[in-house]
């Protein structure tokens, strides 16, 4: 079984030559950022350096418009707004504001309206989009950040969580200002290299396919060895990183979940 690597470097300054993870380290990673319209996390305009591709679904561009400038509370308004300016909005409009759609719009932001599309989730679109827009990129290089995934409305968090089993094949990371949420397929055996700078200790794995009969992990205070996961029964939530690298066997899909240090 191939093995798949995972790193949070996206939350570094600067994302290293060489993370030590091997060929499928983040650093041959290339970003794309996805805003939703949930409060954004203050290390946004970090995600948004690292992308190479930053899109808006539908009110999340409200949401750059207005909180963005308070994370550079001595520089002018405008410039802030001029300097992150999205690449793409997509949704089903039903969200952003007819201003701020005009301004970006100004500033030569594709505005792409989805509104005859009321069955799949303005995220979905917006993943859809991405992997459609980078036929030429392999997939096991592009990694999909989401800012504002996780808080507000459950069955929108619920929603953003399908999405990650929608395109399990694509590597997809949920953020909030606390934690981040990803799948770890079945298909793949898992590293996970901590920066402890930036995450833990506190961690979790969920079966989110079906009951896991067997999972096997190392690195953690926990650890799980052939055990059996299932809601309704056990589910490693509230688990601590011991080590910088984690892994993970599973015979089912899991979320990996990791809190965010605050500064």
């Amino acid at each position: 079984m191939d093995l798949m690597t995972h790193s949070s470097t996206f939350l570094l300054p600067s994302i290293p030559a060489d993370s030590g993870s091997g060929s499928s380290s983040s650093s041959s990673l290339t970003y794309a950022l996805v805003i939703l319209n949930q409060r954004i996390p203050r290390f946004t305009p970090l995600l948004w350096k690292h992308a190479h591709l930053r899109i808006c679904a539908d009110g999340g561009a409200n949401r750059v418009f207005d909180e963005l400038p308070h994370l550079f509370p001595h520089e002018e308004l405008l410039a802030i707004r001029n300097r992150y300016k999205p690449d793409v909005i997509k949704g089903d409009m039903d969200s952003v504001r007819k201003e701020v759609l005009s301004f970006y719009a100004n500033l030569g932001t594709k505005i792409l309206d989805e509104s005859h599309d009321q069955d799949t989730t303005d995220l979905h679109k917006c993943v859809a989009y991405i992997r459609d827009t980078t036929p030429n990129l392999e997939k096991s290089n592009l990694c999909i950040l989401v800012a504002g995934a996780l808080g507000g409305r459950f069955d929108h968090e619920v929603g953003n969580i399908n999405v990650l089993c929608r395109f399990s094949t694509t590597r997809i990371i949920l953020l909030s200002e606390d934690c981040y949420i990803q799948l770890l397929p079945s298909s793949h055996h898992h590293e996970i290299h901590i920066q402890s700078s930036v995450e833990g200790p506190h961690c979790g794995l969920i079966p989110i396919s079906g009951p896991s009969g067997s999972t096997t992990t190392t690195g953690l205070q926990w650890d799980l060895t052939d055990t059996e996961m299932r809601f309704g029964g056990l589910i490693s939530t509230s688990n601590i990183v011991k080590e910088d690298k984690i892994t993970v066997k599973s015979d089912s899909d899991l979320l990996w979940t990791i809190s965010i240090r605050k500064p």
